[in-house]
């Protein structure tokens, strides 16, 4: 089980003033860390509503622009797996700030694609590009908090995150017939440029580098075998990967579903997706403040079943306002599962790898989000019926099996940061 280090949080010896100080600069770390989360999950959910207008726009069918998606996915993903290893050896703040630099870059220029490959050639580097901030966020308060006090800062996060996926599923579809879609990748660029501006004045907080050099391979996949050959491990990891396969693969293909079924233009289909990411910028922090209490077993199955639910109700021909409840509920049962599982991640690490078991954790979500837009396209060959039919279905199945398999996730004592 991983522990904060000495290095961590240990100033409860200070004056009451400079203590206060000292929490306060924390606060302020953690809210712009949110804040930069929150913006990554602004551009990368604002895509999904905009498929139909960026087919038009490219004059391509909405298969070949949907690949736009799982192209920033698994670059996403395969670059967590490099930053999460790199930020072990040399420090989480020089990591971080060169993979927003890079994020920031790439955004900016997404908003020059001509054709829809040189938008899919923008967004894959966006990808490798965005993927340093949140893990190694997440990796950040597993170095500085005991895992019953990792709920509530986790919950922060992703507040934020589910704050940016509501306002980009909403706002990208709402805005873009007023501004172009490609403002809408400028403005995301400089909001974090600002973000970047602001963190560095709390560099200092970071721990400093452990070691300059990068460990041989050998140490790299016992670090992994370690993680995955145990049963938690194991089983985490798994529901990672398929609760990001049936999310990403339900939600990419929601604005398409309502523009097919219910003949919906781009600010309807804004409006009716905007209830993603509510639930989550509402209930996280208390999601979070419940987990530290009464642990994740009691979360974790009914989060599930909620998901599979919602797509199975979206089956049949049903009224656009229950359209919108099911994707209310598609996004709760989101935030009752994911924000759980980095927590059980965060206490899975061996000291010094915390920042690798982090980044498997994200390729392994990430993973998943990209082959379950592709996938759920792939079915989709045959209509939304079968789609919805075959991953609700599996959902609700994971659903069931997930309460055994998580009964033993229960809070777990741990002395207080004053002790540390």
């Amino acid at each position: 089980m991983s522990k904060p280090k000495s290095s961590d949080l240990d100033f409860r010896h200070l004056e009451e003033a400079e203590y206060a100080l000292r929490m306060r600069q924390h606060d302020r770390l953690f809210m712009l860390l949110a804040i930069a989360a929150g913006l990554i999950f602004l551009q990368g959910y604002m895509i999904a509503p905009l498929i139909p207008r960026l087919a038009e726009i490219f004059n391509v069918s909405a298969q070949e622009i949907g690949f736009i998606v799982p192209a920033y996915m698994l670059s996403y993903a395969l670059a967590a797996l490099f930053y999460g290893i790199l930020s072990d050896r040399f420090g989480r703040w020089p990591v971080i700030q060169v993979s927003m630099v890079v994020f920031i870059t790439c955004t900016a220029l997404t908003a020059t694609a001509q054709t829809a490959a040189q938008m899919s050639f923008w967004r894959l580097l966006t990808g490798l590009g965005a993927s340093g901030v949140i893990p190694l966020t997440f990796a950040l308060i597993g170095d500085m908090f005991p895992y019953n006090q990792r709920g509530a800062k986790l919950g922060l996060v992703f507040a934020a995150m589910e704050g940016g996926m509501a306002a980009g599923s909403a706002g990208g579809a709402i805005l873009e017939p007023f501004v172009g879609w490609q403002l809408l990748f400028i403005g995301t660029a400089t909001a974090a440029a600002i973000v970047l501006w602001r963190l560095r004045r709390y560099g200092a907080l970071f721990d400093a580098p452990v070691t300059t050099k990068f460990p041989p391979l050998t140490a790299v996949f016992a670090g992994y075998r370690a993680v995955l050959s145990n049963f938690r491990g194991a089983r985490t990891y798994s529901y990672v990967l398929w609760n990001g396969i049936y999310h990403s693969g339900v939600y990419t293909w929601l604005g398409f579903y309502l523009s097919q079924r219910y003949e919906m233009d781009t600010l309807s289909i804004g409006l009716n997706i905007l209830g993603y990411g509510i639930p989550g910028l509402i209930f996280s922090p208390l999601i979070g403040k419940a987990v530290d209490r009464w642990g994740r077993r009691w979360l974790i199955p009914p989060g599930l079943g909620m998901a599979a639910l919602a797509g199975l109700a979206m089956i049949p021909f049903i009224p656009p306002i229950a359209v919108t409840m099911a994707i209310l509920v598609l996004s709760l049962g989101y935030d009752l599962t994911q924000p759980l599982f980095v927590g059980i991640v965060t206490d899975l690490a061996d000291e010094g790898t915390l920042g690798q078991t982090m980044g498997l954790k994200v390729f392994t979500l990430f993973t998943g989000f990209g082959v379950g837009s592709w996938l759920f396209g792939e079915v989709l060959r045959w209509g939304f019926e079968p789609a919805l039919a075959v991953f609700g279905g599996v959902q609700l199945l994971s659903a069931i099996a997930a309460i055994p398999l998580f009964w033993q996730e229960k809070p777990v004592d741990s002395p207080p940061l004053a002790a540390k």
